[in-house]
């Protein structure tokens, strides 16, 4: 559903700024920093990913650094994202810390983590850091249909992606619509709906007519869409099989039983409670710290 094409083994998006991005990541969302880390970046790599996602907010860029240089590969061989804490001030000053934590001269992706003051303020400095050779792309994360209008709106370089919470339970298709539209990639993440998805009958219905585990067949779906997949695990067994999504297809039977599935009612919201929103009524107030409150 989108205009970005997929290279021809179906492994990588290419950018609408020309640069090519890997179909399949493994985030660390909620991974701490140090072994747990190190291990599960560090075992994605061995089994053949090549896109590793972190954050400034998850705290772990040093074990993802760390992780990519033991691995042995090239850097120019893995594709890496960080995101920008929009709590902070300056997305240029942060990105260049994020490269001393990374160990690395370059991030190949550099997104906005969620629009919180606003769509629009951070972009400046976002655009700066790519000018200055600290990403090679850029784009936001979070952003619902109306944000990335004003966005674009006030860009000089439009972002690249915008990654979502998606899955077929939230295949939100009025945005991603709008994605297409604006020339715009999409990443999923939260693909297995952080492990709640996998006992869905729906999906395990397909997985049984596949042959495949229900991880899997969300995973395909994601691919089938042309959406970016970012899956998580600290398992080498559920990193290992959550990679086997390129030698198999669903049928149009199979991704329209999927797609049934939706409960957000195909909507232009990136999310329908967003955290960075504090509630200054109630009981209830928002509190961020690094590394916690975070969805993606």
């Amino acid at each position: 559903m989108a205009t970005n094409p997929v290279t021809a083994d179906g492994r990588a998006r290419i950018l609408a700024d020309g640069n090519h991005i890997p179909m399949l990541g493994l985030g660390v969302w909620q991974v701490p920093n140090g072994a747990d880390c190190l291990n599960a970046v560090g075992w994605a790599l061995e089994l053949g990913y090549r896109h590793i996602d972190t954050a400034q907010a998850y705290g772990n860029e040093e074990s993802v650094g760390r992780a990519l240089r033991d691995s042995g590969l090239s850097r120019d061989a893995v594709h890496i994202t960080t995101k920008f804490h929009p709590e902070h001030k300056d997305p240029t000053a942060e990105a260049e810390q994020s490269l001393e934590r990374l160990g690395v001269d370059y991030v190949d992706l550099y997104l906005i983590h969620w629009p919180q003051g606003g769509p629009t303020w951070a972009w400046p400095g976002m655009e700066r850091a790519r000018e200055l050779g600290y990403a090679r792309s850029i784009g936001v994360s979070n952003f619902n249909v109306d944000e990335l209008q004003a966005l674009l709106t006030v860009a000089t370089i439009p972002p690249a992606v915008d990654q979502l919470k998606l899955s077929p339970f939230e295949y939100r298709r009025a945005l991603l619509e709008a994605c297409q539209a604006r020339n715009i990639a999409v990443e999923a993440y939260s693909p297995l709906g952080t492990g709640r998805h996998l006992s869905d009958k729906t999906v395990n219905v397909v997985a049984h007519r596949v042959g495949r585990t229900p991880a899997q067949v969300l995973l395909r779906w994601c691919v089938q869409h042309e959406l970016i997949a970012i899956t998580k695990s600290t398992h080498r067994e559920r990193i290992e099989e959550n990679a086997q999504i390129f030698d198999f297809s669903l049928s149009h039977e199979d991704m329209a039983d999927l797609d049934a599935s939706d409960r957000t009612d195909g909507t232009a919201r990136a999310l329908e409670r967003p955290w960075w929103l504090r509630r200054r009524t109630g009981t209830r107030r928002t509190i961020f710290r690094r590394g916690r409150g975070l969805s993606t």
